[in-house]
């Protein structure tokens, strides 16, 4: 079941489109970042200047975005185009009773569902990854350290988690709703309401039940952006940003305010892995137990679904 779903998924006309459009970001972001990449490392101000290959994921021009900030935008996309029409498509089309009526345990479908979504989008942007680590090693000569490898392949598995949340959620909708338009716009006025609506509506109501931050203390102020920051920690994209921010520049600290007591003496240096892990192991704890939530959710409501009806 799970090959035959990788393969449908691999030969379907909305995954080609959509691999197609993040090949084409992916290209176009690794060619601003080749020809602003001397610029990048020569500047002695930079503390992140020596690792080369992070650069070619977070250098820009302002032409075009990073490669990252474009996952960002399209990896729901991708995930929901993967998973809107997971089950109701088998129910509307009549295979789901037949498929039942096989010797096949009922939870195998959703988790070869949910698999092979994963393999491909797995597979997706490991080869990305590994093709901008090649480019680089051919154009620049430059050997890779294994920190950066370790960081990359990390910034690969939190793009991975962040996908499958996404994808989850509209396996989530397609289990909920029976009609497959209705799942896939649901799960995009979702991604809608988080990418573009659910910011505004934090301003307006931090405006009008917090003060004016222009009269706050600096003690105030600290905890006034704490909490601005806490809720805007609610939308997945804000949590897979954090996190590869700080995995991709090393010399990320913090991803909160700090005072000047806490910056005093601080030398600025790249953290280690494992600083930087420990940094973002709140986002990425959270974008995994969304993930989880998700499809305990849909895995519940398809087991005790009537699909004969």
């Amino acid at each position: 079941m799970m090959r035959k779903e990788v393969a449908d998924q691999l030969h379907s006309l909305r995954f080609i489109i959509l691999a197609a459009l993040i090949l084409l970001t992916f290209f176009g972001s690794m060619y601003v970042s080749m020809a602003n990449i001397s610029k990048a490392i020569s500047n002695s101000h930079d503390p992140d200047r020596l690792f080369l290959y992070l650069k070619l994921l977070t250098t820009t021009d302002g032409s075009l975005p990073p490669f990252h900030i474009f996952v960002g935008f399209l990896g729901p996309l991708l995930g929901i185009s993967l998973g809107f029409d997971a089950i109701n498509s088998e129910q509307s089309n009549g295979t789901l009773i037949r498929l039942m009526a096989q010797p096949v345990y009922r939870d195998s479908l959703i988790n070869a569902k949910f698999v092979a979504s994963l393999i491909v989008i797995s597979a997706l942007f490991l080869s990305l990854n590994l093709l901008m680590i090649g480019g680089g090693l051919i154009i620049t000569g430059v050997r890779i350290e294994p920190s950066e490898f370790i960081r990359i392949l990390c910034f690969v598995v939190l793009s991975i988690i962040y996908v499958s949340f996404w994808l989850n959620l509209s396996i989530l909708l397609s289990v909920k709703f029976r009609q497959t338009a209705t799942s896939a716009l649901t799960a995009i006025a979702i991604w809608l309401f988080f990418t573009i609506f659910y910011q505004i509506l934090v301003n307006i109501i931090i405006k009008a039940v917090l003060p004016d931050p222009n009269l706050l203390s600096q003690e105030q102020l600290i905890s006034y952006n704490g909490i601005v920051m806490t809720f805007l920690r609610f939308v997945p994209s804000q949590l897979y940003t954090d996190a590869t921010t700080t995995l991709l520049m090393p010399s990320v600290r913090s991803l909160g305010p700090l005072t000047m007591e806490q910056m005093a003496g601080a030398i600025p240096s790249p953290l280690s892995l494992r600083e930087s892990l420990l940094v973002v192991w709140p986002q990425v704890s959270g974008l995994i137990a969304a993930t989880v939530v998700c499809f305990a959710v849909s895995y519940y409501i398809f087991m005790r679904r009537e699909i004969r009806t």
